[in-house]
């Protein structure tokens, strides 16, 4: 087990053992030391997490990059160090994953049925557990190296076909870029608006979630509410890339004031600690009701304890979450349910024209022509640029179509957020669509792209 104190300590009690996951924070940032001037790169960092920081010149010459690419990729970079680079260079295609933000975020949803189960379960702290594990169980899809695609604006994915949800996300704002979403089931409301923030640090980026993530359970009325930690993509350039999400989830039931706080272990040397979680449940007294551990690459338990956190006697680990099995040897590490989430398989009838899915960028990338890919993302981008300067030139704003924008400003630990709400209309045009008689023998393939709110082929 990891530190006991996390979840008192953060929420302002001092914690029971607040020295100790003080040691752990400070172990866990004491080894990952800076390799300045490694191979003739000033402020160039290279992290190997199956090894120390005397090895990093040979793990430097690793990785997917050409050693020309890498080279003059790396001239081009080096002068925004410090800055949030989100949207202020253009990325070459090399380092994309054939999947936008948007489908990212519906990546969320793979293990939902711990939310179901959350809401049939009448403990509330088990409830806890469970919503707390969906929370981590995301974290094995999003240790792929790849970067998605950022939406245009007006963008929008929508998922059926598993577990009887229906999800829905659109790109809502282009600077800073925002994108929110609406998942519905029997059991559960999820709703979401993610603004990403980033910074670059040379050869990582430490991608901050700037976001409010809320989810309602239908059969208690209980809202949830999550923050999620900060995660750091290392050896971006240089190296082998690999992803880090260390410090503290944390999981707030704002009807009742029970909180779930989990530590994310900082990976150490020779990969210590790497993907390990620990934490409680705790009630709104801030006592801790049942511990939580595991990896978030492999399975997630649980047991009751006292109230100094010890397990009880008599109780043993109850497993909640497992990893599915995937794809063997797949080139971007997809899970199936990412191949499902590209598929028109989870597509609804008449899938929206401003769908992810369609995007020919993505397409050609997915069908391994990153020539195509490349030129046809050099378009898209071009193209949002020039109906930027038609709504300019006719002095309107953006109006997103399934979500409003709110007066609520959302504090989080990487700064204020601007809330977008669903609106209700995609539920109300998808029930005409699904009880239309009327058979849709449209090759979902063949329908253009078409996100924009201006421009001849604007159909939508």
């Amino acid at each position: 087990m990891g530190s006991k104190d996390e979840g008192a300590a953060s929420s302002g009690g001092g914690g029971f053992f607040s020295s100790f996951a003080a040691g752990m924070r400070s172990w866990g940032t004491a080894v990952h030391k800076s390799v300045n001037g490694l191979l003739g790169y000033e402020g160039l960092e290279v992290i190997n997490p199956d090894g120390g920081t005397e090895d990093a010149e040979a793990e430097a010459l690793k990785g997917r990059w050409k050693q020309e690419d890498r080279d003059s990729y790396w001239k081009m970079m080096h002068k925004y160090i410090g800055s949030d680079v989100t949207s202020l260079v253009t990325l070459p295609v090399i380092i994309f994953e054939p999947m936008t933000m948007l489908q990212k975020m519906a990546e969320l949803m793979e293990y939902c049925e711990l939310l179901d189960k959350a809401d049939e379960c009448e403990d509330p702290y088990m409830r806890m557990v469970y919503a707390s594990t969906w929370a981590v169980s995301v974290y094995f899809a999003y240790q792929r190296t790849w970067k998605p695609f950022n939406p245009i604006l007006g963008e929008t994915y929508e998922m059926v076909n598993h577990q009887g949800i229906t999800f829905i996300a659109e790109q809502v704002s282009h600077h800073p870029p925002m994108g929110a979403a609406h998942c519905e089931n029997a059991h559960f409301t999820y709703d979401i608006t993610s603004k990403l923030k980033t910074k670059f640090l040379g050869n990582s980026v430490e991608v901050y979630p700037v976001g409010r993530t809320r989810v309602t359970l239908k059969k208690s009325g209980v809202m949830l509410e999550l923050v999620p930690p900060l995660t750091k993509v290392n050896n971006l350039i240089f190296g082998r890339t690999w992803v880090d999400s260390p410090g503290e989830m944390v999981m707030t039931n704002l009807t009742t004031g029970d909180k779930v706080v989990l530590y994310f272990q900082p990976c150490g040397w020779f990969g210590a600690g790497r993907y390990e979680v620990d934490g409680y449940v705790y009630s709104a007294a801030e006592e801790p009701k049942i511990m939580i551990t595991g990896k978030w690459n492999k399975s997630m338990s649980c047991q009751p304890c006292d109230q100094e956190g010890d397990p009880l006697p008599g109780t043993e680990l109850k497993e909640i979450w497992r990893v599915a099995p995937t794809p063997p040897n797949d080139k971007y590490q997809y899970t199936h349910f990412a191949h499902k989430i590209n598929s028109f398989d989870t597509a609804p009838k008449k899938l929206l024209a401003s769908d992810s899915r369609l995007r020919p960028d993505r397409y050609a990338l997915e069908k391994g022509d990153m020539s195509k890919s490349g030129s046809e993302k050099s378009r898209l981008e071009e193209q949002q640029r020039a109906e930027k300067r038609t709504r300019e030139a006719k002095g309107e704003q953006f109006t997103p179509r399934w979500f409003n924008m709110t007066d609520d400003i959302s504090p989080t630990p990487w700064g204020d957020l601007e809330v977008y709400e669903y609106n209700g209309k995609y539920t109300e045009h998808r029930a005409v669509i699904d009880s239309s008689s009327v058979a849709d023998d449209t090759d979902v393939t063949s329908i253009e792209f078409n996100p924009w709110q201006y421009g001849s082929s604007s159909s939508q």
